[in-house]
């Protein structure tokens, strides 16, 4: 029988108009069967979630400090949304056990756990679905890592039997019975491992945005929405920061071929974005555009390397990668030239260390010329299309040049899925807003 797992982030379940909103998403499809709550989000901009509540809540008792006034908000926030859907229920015994637990262990992820505990409760208790408690089928090690394959089993024994059920998001039990959590947007994970253990035929994922969008909405304005996109496609979005899903909650799913879709609980009519397996069958798909998406990022420097017949001194690059590895730093990109080599970094990895790298290089290969630049962007254009398109790149480095946009660096991937591009800081927005009209204002129809 076909399911669907269905996780609502903390926006979605803010206040009693938002649950009812939840509730009608959840009725309106009878294979939606387990639900994944995140604990209350924000109302109104000035707003305070629930879950940072509750680490001032554990702060103030770590403390020694009387929490009675701030844990009073979070049960007023509860008793308020209980009030108005009507529901019956009471959370005064679970209030009563937070208090006790907080004054007595004050720690960290028990008390952040709870928000999402709390709406669980309350969730289920609206719907009608049974509750499970994240506790007794999320596993961590003792170290805070995730055990997955336990999990699995976990959940699949903790919901056998059960028609539907409200599992909260974002936390776990390790070996040890200690209370653990994912970090920030956890309850993402949470929904793709009950998706996995289930056997989902699809992970919905609503949130406040109608799915993924091409370009950032901050630069660019009212960007489209992305209807398809492959997980290779996202993973390389998301590493330049544009995502609206948790990095982690991408492998559970991803390894059991079940696609997410991205939805707006405002706009349940959307049909949001459906994340697909790197295999899936685009004969169907309508033309749609050459690229899918665009996403850049600030805070890279470069190290120039120059010197005469670089090229035929063997092991040169393997020197200068060995410099960065004893010295901590990851490099991003890498493109060279006969006598020319030029390193990507992280900046803030680097400048602890920059004068002692700069000395290590000269000292192991003896370069020619040696200089950093700060201030570079990278920036990512990605699209499964971009491979069987002749000029994309040309179109590229176009809408760079009538912009006078300098580039820094390029660096293209044998997939031919994206094409990386290298540019000053102060450039990276409009470099953004210039390749979105050469590919998506200018190809529509």
């Amino acid at each position: 029988m076909e399911n669907k797992v269905v996780k609502f982030g903390g926006s979605s379940l803010a206040d009693a108009e938002q649950f009812r909103k939840v509730a009608d998403i959840v009725k309106s499809d009878s294979r939606r069967k387990f639900v994944v709550p995140s604990a209350p989000g924000k109302r109104f901009s000035d707003d305070i979630k629930v879950t940072d509540m509750l680490y001032k809540c554990c702060e103030l008792a770590g403390s020694g400090i009387d929490f009675t006034d701030d844990f009073q908000i979070i049960k007023d926030r509860y008793n308020g949304i209980i009030s108005d859907l009507g529901v019956d229920i009471s959370l005064d015994k679970e209030f009563d056990e937070i208090i006790a637990e907080l004054k007595s262990r004050p720690a960290k992820d028990y008390a952040a756990s709870r928000g999402e505990f709390l709406n669980g409760k309350v969730l289920a208790a609206y719907l009608g679905y049974n509750f499970v408690d994240a506790a007794d089928v999320i596993v961590f090690d003792t170290k805070g890592r995730l055990l997955l394959d336990e999990t699995i089993k976990a959940v699949r024994a903790g919901l056998r039997g059960l028609n539907n059920a409200v599992i909260p998001g974002f936390y776990g039990r390790t070996t040890e019975g200690i209370i653990r959590t994912f970090s920030r947007g956890g309850s993402d994970v949470t929904g793709s491992i009950i998706a996995n253990a289930v056997n989902a035929d699809i992970y919905e994922n609503w949130t406040d945005v109608s799915g993924f969008l091409v370009a950032d909405p901050r630069i660019v304005e009212n960007p489209e929405a992305i209807e398809t996109i492959t997980y290779r496609e996202l993973r390389e979005l998301a590493y330049m920061g544009a995502s609206v899903l948790h990095e982690d909650a991408i492998f559970p799913v991803r390894s059991a071929g079940i696609p997410i879709n991205i939805r707006n609980t405002n706009r349940p009519e959307d049909k949001g974005t459906m994340i697909v397996s790197d295999d899936y069958d685009f004969s169907r798909e309508s033309l749609g555009h050459t690229i899918t998406g665009i996403a850049g990022k600030k805070g890279f420097s470069t190290i120039n390397i120059e010197k005469a017949m670089m090229n035929n001194e063997i092991g040169f690059g393997m020197k200068v990668l060995n410099v960065l590895y004893s010295n901590g730093v990851s490099f991003e990109h890498m493109p060279s030239g006969i006598d020319t080599m030029s390193i990507t970094v992280d900046s803030s990895k680097l400048e602890p260390v920059r004068e002692k790298v700069l000395a290590e290089i000269r000292r192991e290969v003896n370069p020619d010329h040696i200089e950093i630049e700060d201030g570079i962007a990278i920036l990512a254009v990605v699209g499964r299309r971009m491979k069987n398109t002749r000029g994309t790149v040309a179109r590229v480095f176009a809408s760079m040049a009538h912009a006078r946009i300098n580039v820094k660096l390029i660096d293209q991937g044998s997939s031919e899925l994206n094409v990386i591009i290298g540019v000053s800081e102060n450039d990276l927005s409009e470099a953004i807003r210039r390749i979105y009209d050469m590919f998506i204002n200018s190809e529509k129809v």
